[in-house]
Parts: structure tokens; C-alpha cells; sequence
């Protein structure tokens, strides 16, 4: 996809489900095209569930093409154990989108219900709500999890910022990009 049309892959990072969204951005027209989950099993070790992760969303953006990848990032959590999985799956799936060539970008869940709902605040119900509407779509077309939901939420946040991010440098972290073209 060239000029005003790309593709966005969208991450609700997690170690036992990561939520996956594909959004086309033709003009100021959004077009769902996949969501998603990647789903680990318990059992396994840490290093098994995250080369399940970074393959899987490799085999993804492989299939899909897409040019941006946007990952929700890390919030503060009283759970320590949760913080350091979810920073684990964060970690290989930036890798892979970083490796695939893909420009990452990483968005509070601050901003995502700011984008999409217009409050920072927003509930679960909020936000799918708001997701039916933006895309013109049922229920079905989510898998039963939020965590597709959610995914879905950082793409159409991420096409709400991209312009300005591009234009600043800016990859949502708290200093200015790398310019990598050197």
C-alpha cells in the first residue's frame, strides 16, 4: 500500500494471549482485515511460549504485509509476575516487527481510549462500542477475547497518531526516534 493507504498491525501484547488486528487505512476509511489471537499454552516453559509468540506474529506479518506495527505498552501493575511476562511478550514481538522492517510504535492504554473513545477513562463496553461503530462491524467479527478487541483499539489509535509521529520522528517512547536510514 502507497501514499495515503497502508496497513497497521495492531498488538495487545500478553504471554498466555497476545491480541492481533490487521487495519487497512485507505484515505480517512478504516478497513478491519483480520483480529485475532495468539494463544500459549501454560504448561510450556517461558522461552517455548515466547518462540510461539515471535513466530506466530511473524508468520502474520509475512502473511499480511503490513507496514506499522503498533504495541500496546506496558502499564503499572501491582503484580510484578505480570508485569515481567507481559514485558517478555513485548519484548519478541517488537523484536519481530523490528526485524521484519516494520516502523514500531508504542501507545499508553492512556492514549488508545483517548483515541478511541475520546476518554482516557473508557470502559471495556466503551470501547467495543466505539470499535462497532468506527469499523462498521458485529460482534462476530472479533474473537471471543478482549484481548482481539483491544488490538483492534491499538491499530485505530495508531492511525489516529501516524501522521503526526511520522512527521516528528516520534516512535512513542519518551525520546525522539532513531533515524536508522544511515
Amino acid at each position: 500500500m502507497t501514499g495515503k493507504s497502508y496497513r497497521i498491525l495492531g498488538i495487545d501484547p500478553g504471554l498466555e494471549t497476545t491480541g492481533v488486528s490487521i487495519l487497512d487505512i485507505e484515505g480517512a476509511e478504516y478497513h478491519p482485515v483480520y483480529s485475532g489471537c495468539i494463544v500459549t499454552k501454560r504448561n510450556l516453559t517461558l522461552c517455548s511460549r515466547l518462540e510461539k509468540i515471535f513466530n506466530d506474529v511473524s508468520e502474520i506479518i509475512d502473511n499480511y504485509r503490513p507496514e506499522y506495527m503498533a504495541v500496546e505498552d506496558l502499564f503499572f501493575s501491582s503484580n510484578t509476575k505480570t508485569a515481567l511476562s507481559v514485558g517478555h511478550s513485548r519484548g519478541v514481538l517488537i523484536l519481530a516487527g523490528s526485524i521484519k522492517g516494520l516502523r514500531v510504535y508504542e501507545y499508553t492504554p492512556l492514549e488508545i481510549k483517548q483515541a478511541v473513545v475520546g476518554y482516557g477513562r473508557a470502559t471495556k463496553k466503551q470501547i467495543k462500542y466505539m470499535l462497532k461503530v468506527i469499523l462498521g462491524v458485529n460482534d462476530n467479527f472479533f474473537p471471543g477475547t478482549d484481548d482481539a478487541w483491544d488490538a483492534m483499539a491499538v491499530s485505530i489509535c495508531h492511525a489516529s497518531n501516524v501522521k503526526f509521529r511520522d512527521k516528528t520522528n516520534y516512535d512513542g517512547s519518551s525520546k525522539p526516534a532513531i533515524n536508522k536510514s544511515r
